[in-house]
């Protein structure tokens, strides 16, 4: 059962690698894609964090008034 297993994965990971490397019919693959657009979205991903920083630094103000 292992040894079967272990075969059925191997062809799926197989098939995967092979299909996202397989070219279109610009010459282009989905990792070349990947590549280019990765660093917008690391960009973008910075961004987002420093908001969300700046969202909870602001509501962690330690003077601010408490209302009962």
């Amino acid at each position: 059962m292992g040894l079967l297993k272990t075969a059925l994965i191997g062809a799926a990971v197989y098939g995967a690698i092979k299909y996202i490397t397989k070219k279109d019919a610009f010459g282009r693959s989905i990792v070349d894609d990947l590549q280019d657009k990765a660093p917008e979205w690391v960009d973008k991903a910075k961004r987002f964090k420093d908001d969300i920083e700046q969202k909870y630094n602001s509501e962690l103000d330690p003077y601010t008034e408490v209302k009962p």
